[in-house]
């Protein structure tokens, strides 16, 4: 008689989570970790050396002018080369930057002139990280499993957020700001290094193509090819531009105002972070058949932080409202995600997915801008009444579009680990 095989006691990993997905969710926690801790820092830092509020914004837009300047560059570039190597070197570039901070912010030497040179190279990082990593992930999992997928992976970045963000605070109040960006260099060499070991062995060769411009080229003729993708990211460089603008200008202010200072505001974005993650156990079991359609409803809660701000309600239903938009944000975001990974082409993901990172954030900067000149001219409740019409009026817009009501899940067949999915429909109920 043959004795049964002893159990296993390592825990098994979902057949959908493969190598790649595993490595890709670990670095991307780790980063998540000491980036959220890094921001705050970064904050710290310039006000330590004698810096203030008007010298934090200007460290903050030397990170973000380099980051709006290079994403295009770096989604072609992500779609030329293999993408591993692109997430390495940017990992890199941001470790090296983060170190020389730190050893500035330590020694007491730091100069803002440093700081914003070495926070415009964190951002030139970011710039060809981003299209290349979300590339990776996209073409990291099976279709039929991609949305429980993208949650999954969609959590671990919230929730790493979120605790790095409360263990940073801690840790800049223990031992300073310094120490915190250090562990941040240290988060992204464990990282770079994770992502070193991406098996990219099942990825079809790219041929060479005609040189920067034609892949750019390509990548917009992508976009505009489809109306869904060209609607939705011209709507978010809006949608974000104006939730931006209320939540780190007009937010601090009301609670300042009315609301009782800096932590009840704490608690409701703590609240949002919370409701992030629950939304991402949501999409984990729900698989809603009209992607977008789906994605798109969920992003009219986005109008009530701006309402709420403008009443002001009272802390706890502000706290009840950034929740709730915190679980309608991942259902569009997993929707959004799965769309990308259906229906676009993977030797182009990473120059769609730049397309889609630049609108997101170009033109963050230039509302969080006017923000204080709008409150000046038209009053802050008007403004942020107006915020929130905007969201209602571009969210209900894209809704009139057909592709955005009418595109559906499509099942898929497993694929080699790497490798693109194929796609087949899906028949009608």
């Amino acid at each position: 008689m043959t004795t049964p095989p002893a159990p296993s006691l390592r825990p098994r990993r979902p057949a959908w989570a493969g190598r790649n997905y595993t490595l890709l969710t670990a670095a991307a926690v780790v980063t998540g970790l000491g980036n959220a801790g890094a921001l705050i820092a970064a904050a710290f830092a310039v006000l330590e050396a004698g810096g203030d509020g008007g010298d934090v914004g200007l460290v903050a837009a030397a990170r973000t002018l380099p980051l709006v300047a290079f994403l295009l560059i770096g989604g072609a570039l992500a779609d030329r080369l293999p993408r591993h190597r692109v997430m390495v070197a940017a990992n890199s570039l941001n470790c090296a930057s983060q170190a020389v901070f730190a050893v500035l912010v330590l020694s007491g030497e730091a100069r803002l002139w440093q700081m914003a040179v070495l926070s415009a190279l964190g951002g030139t990082g970011q710039a060809f990280f981003s299209p290349a990593a979300e590339g990776m992930l996209l073409s990291s999992v099976t279709g039929e499993q991609a949305a429980r997928a993208f949650a999954l992976f969609r959590m671990g970045m919230n929730g790493a957020q979120i605790g790095g963000a409360t263990v940073g605070g801690a840790l800049i109040a223990v031992v300073g700001p310094g120490w915190m960006l250090a562990v941040d260099a240290a988060a992204f060499a464990i990282a770079g290094a994770l992502r070193a070991l991406l098996d990219v062995s099942a990825v079809a060769r790219r041929k060479p193509g005609g040189g920067m411009l034609r892949d750019l080229r390509e990548g917009w003729h992508e976009v505009i090819g489809r109306p869904w993708l060209w609607s939705i990211i011209v709507q978010f460089a809006i949608v974000n531009a104006v939730v931006g603008a209320a939540e780190s200008v007009f937010g601090p202010l009301v609670a300042e105002d009315h609301l009782g200072g800096a932590r009840p505001w704490g608690f409701a974005l703590a609240a949002f972070g919370a409701g992030t993650v629950l939304g991402g156990l949501l999409m984990m079991r729900w698989r809603p058949r009209r992607l977008l359609l789906a994605g798109s409803l969920s992003i009219l809660p986005l109008a009530l932080p701006a309402a709420a701000l403008a009443v002001p309600v009272a802390i706890p239903a502000l706290v009840v409202v950034m929740f709730l938009v915190g679980v309608s944000v991942e259902v569009f975001g997993v929707s959004w995600m799965t769309a990308l990974h259906q229906e676009i082409p993977e030797d182009k993901l990473s120059r769609v997915s730049a397309y889609d990172w630049f609108g997101s954030i170009a033109m963050v900067p230039v509302a969080t801008a006017l923000a204080g000149p709008a409150e000046e001219a038209f009053g802050r409740s008007a403004s942020l009444w107006g915020c929130s019409a905007l969201i209602l009026v571009l969210t209900l817009a894209v809704l009139t579009v057909p592709d955005v009501r009418r595109l559906r899940r499509r099942a898929t067949t497993p694929v080699v680990e790497g490798g693109p999915a194929a796609t087949e429909p899906v028949s009608p109920r």
